[in-house]
């Protein structure tokens, strides 16, 4: 049984969070499926949200950089 373990900055899902991981475990689960032969019930894909205050790149968080970017 494969598992997909998403780490995902928590701001870029928002406006409906939900939507947006079922949308991407669905096309995960159908990659590896199609890939593998393995019936999509079988993969499992967890979601990590973290803060993008507390995701870094280099010494810079991903809120800092957003911000300098104005995004």
């Amino acid at each position: 049984m494969p598992m997909v373990n998403i780490q995902i900055v928590r701001e870029g899902l928002a406006g409906d969070p939900e939507a947006k991981k079922a949308a991407i475990a669905a096309k995960v689960a159908a990659a590896i499926s199609e890939t593998t032969g393995l019936p999509k019930t079988s993969v499992w894909v967890v979601f990590e949200e973290v803060a993008a205050k507390d995701w870094y790149v280099g010494d810079e968080s991903v809120a800092e950089s957003r911000r300098k970017r104005g995004i």
